[in-house]
């Protein structure tokens, strides 16, 4: 792997999240927090401008903004141009900021996708899931397979140059050959980022509870790992880099700015009911309930669930962690200037105990975790 393609990746200015928790309806296996009912959204994007402006004087500048959900895609294009107005009355800017919405593929026409555009949003995540009706069925999607195809196709005719699409793989039933088909669906299109998602399912969901009941089996523990396997390797294959667990790049210019501080320990605020938000060693998030968020904003009140500070011990911990997700990997010199802590000589044991099982690689002054060492990383975790 070389680590050179990576290094001007390594983000320092926050990123802005904003949460939109309406959507038209709710997938079996989606634990988000959202709500199907839209009576309250007018209210929402208001109260979105008045948590913006309790922040005003913590964080003064953005390079991403990253509208996720829940279902962005059903706002109406004023709506979003609305809330990027006021992020950049609030806020400043970085010129080229990477501006990403979420997308459902029945929301994007070509009207919808051209004024997008027009409002400065140049980064698209569709959430295509499947190209098989059988299972978009079973997953309770709203959209087709033909949707998805028609979406795709919209996104590129309206001059989208970085789109990235989301899919599920290990679903019950599912079987490698048709998980390979719908790969190889995805990579015709030539999207210039993929993410690829081992489907979990939570028990209050009702999957979960199709699950608890046993109507229906996940595959077990050697399918899984095959199936995150043969995706790296089919991705690779083609062009794609693997540069975090579940995300492949067509290039270094196309890995998410975004998504990528939450790895790097970068500043983010989320805002919105549940978003989570990170500064220096500080984390906290927002409860989940858009009725009360929206009353604890007309306070002027921060809409806080909990708070938590992390000691030199946790952020450790967690760069290290964090770091082994990615093919980046782990910066030894760095580590030891943030952390003041030698990892080849603190850890040198459990260190080569993972080279020993293939899940990592020392060399040229980083750790990198192996392909082996990504479809592992939560065992990892667990040393």
């Amino acid at each position: 792997m070389n680590k050179d393609k990576f290094v001007n990746n390594s983000i320092t200015i926050p990123g802005l999240y904003i949460h939109i928790p309406f959507c038209l309806s709710k997938c079996h296996y989606c634990n988000f927090y959202s709500e199907t009912s839209l009576k309250d959204l007018s209210s929402y994007t208001q109260a979105l401008v008045g948590e913006m402006a309790l922040y005003e004087h913590h964080f003064q500048k953005f390079d991403t903004v990253y509208f996720g959900g829940g279902t962005p895609s059903i706002l109406k294009v004023d709506e979003i141009a609305d809330i990027l107005r006021s992020v950049g009355g609030y806020f400043s800017l970085s010129e080229e900021s990477e501006i990403t919405i979420e997308a459902n593929p029945g929301d994007l026409n070509p009207y919808f996708l051209r004024s997008l555009r027009e409002e400065g949003v140049n980064r698209l995540n569709i959430g295509i899931q499947s190209f098989d009706d059988d299972i978009l069925d079973f997953l309770g999607r709203r959209h087709s397979s033909r949707d998805a195809v028609r979406a795709i196709e919209n996104t590129y005719n309206e001059g989208f140059t970085n789109t990235g699409i989301d899919l599920i793989y290990g679903i019950p039933g599912q079987n490698m050959k048709n998980w390979m088909d719908t790969l190889a669906r995805a990579i015709s299109f030539k999207p210039e980022h993929i993410s690829c998602y081992q489907l979990t399912i939570e028990a209050n969901t009702p999957l979960g509870k199709r699950l608890g009941n046993g109507e229906i089996t996940l595959p077990d523990e050697d399918l899984q790992f095959d199936f995150f396997i043969k995706t790296s390797e089919r991705l690779e294959d083609a062009g794609y880099i693997h540069y975090e667990i579940s995300n492949f790049a067509r290039e270094t210019r196309f890995i998410s700015r975004h998504n990528s501080k939450y790895w790097n320990h970068t500043p983010y605020l989320g805002l919105g009911p549940s978003a989570h938000s990170f500064s220096e060693s500080t984390r906290w998030w927002n409860h989940s309930s858009t009725g009360r968020y929206i009353e604890d904003i007309k306070k002027g009140t921060r809409p806080l669930e909990n708070t938590e500070n992390l000691d030199m011990k946790s952020l450790r911990m967690e760069a290290f962690f964090l770091g082994l997700r990615t093919a980046k990997g782990i910066n030894l010199q760095e580590f030891k200037d943030r952390f003041d802590y030698d990892l080849v000589y603190e850890k040198g044991n459990m260190l080569a105990k993972l080279e020993g099982s293939e899940l990592i690689e020392i060399a040229d002054g980083f750790i990198v975790p192996t392909r082996r060492g990504f479809a592992l990383a939560d065992s990892i975790a667990l040393i």
